[in-house]
């Protein structure tokens, strides 16, 4: 077992990079190389190496090498976290960050901690993910018409990024909503700090934004429109987080009925499955 973060293209499942694959050092990196990507496999290639956040390159790394006890015995990814999913998604999932342990050791975001357990059972009901769990990459779990990306690709201390490398990072994802715009219809903004972070990025993606700005809350719905094309609906979320799961701040339900009404919104119907049943009856 190697200790330290994942080389590109040296066989972990799902790596999207090459040893080739050209590495962000500075922010006017992250800007050039994330617009001047031709494909989205090029961009999440280009997102999975970068560099251009010393403090968040330190920690990722050293969680990495030193690891927790738990799992003391597995190698890390230790690299930035790509977007994820469907590359033609209806509905795009915005989180935070990546867990220390958990996208950072997984190498898929909301993969392998508490939060993504509680996520990825909801998207299984919900009939957007092809499994009720996700707990590292490479173990046959499928997005259905959904994609989730982070604002934030590297798992910052204590998980909080600091707004200068929020600000760096944003490209990444604005040159991601750009690529996907045409197919997207709706995105779904898991808690504040997302929010927040999300409206300058969807500026940038060409969105017309609601002035005043709207407060995030669980259920907020924002139109957001384009010129020359379709918008989108933007839709609020409590985080999925241990704190708000373990104190009932956020129910499956909860999380069910934000999904349902994305797929709805979204015009995708569901598939007459075992899985629509079990979830219309606990729905009732």
């Amino acid at each position: 077992m190697v200790a330290g973060p994942v080389a590109p293209g040296s066989g972990w499942p799902e790596d999207p990079a090459s040893p080739d694959t050209p590495v962000a050092a500075t922010a006017g990196d992250v800007r050039d190389l994330a617009f001047g990507a031709a494909s989205l496999g090029e961009l999440t290639a280009r997102q999975s190496v970068c560099r251009a956040c010393p403090r968040l390159v330190a920690w990722r790394e050293e969680v990495a090498v030193v690891r927790r006890k738990s799992f003391r015995d597995e190698q890390y990814w230790g690299r930035p976290i790509a977007g994820w999913g469907d590359p033609v998604p209806s509905i795009l999932i915005v989180g935070l960050a990546p867990a220390a342990h958990g996208g950072n050791r997984t190498g898929r975001v909301f993969t392998g901690d508490r939060s993504g357990d509680f996520l990825f059972a909801s998207l299984y009901r919900c009939g957007l993910a092809s499994q009720p769990t996700s707990v590292h990459a490479g173990d046959g779990q499928r997005l259905l018409g959904a994609r989730v990306v982070a604002v934030v690709r590297c798992a910052p201390p204590d998980n909080k990024p600091t707004p200068r490398e929020r600000d760096t990072c944003a490209p990444w994802l604005a040159a991601e909503l750009r690529m996907v715009a045409a197919s997207m219809r709706v995105i779904v903004c898991l808690g504040g700090f997302a929010w927040q972070a999300l409206w300058p990025v969807l500026s940038g993606a060409g969105y017309e934004l609601p002035r005043p700005r709207p407060a995030f809350g669980h259920g907020t719905e924002v139109e957001l429109l384009t010129a020359g094309r379709g918008g989108a609906l933007l839709l609020g979320c409590y985080h999925p987080s241990q704190q708000n799961t373990f104190t009932g701040r956020v129910t499956g339900e909860m999380l069910d009925a934000i999904f349902m009404r994305a797929r709805a919104r979204a015009g995708m119907s569901f598939p007459a499955t075992g899985r629509d049943l079990l979830w219309r009856g606990h729905a009732k």
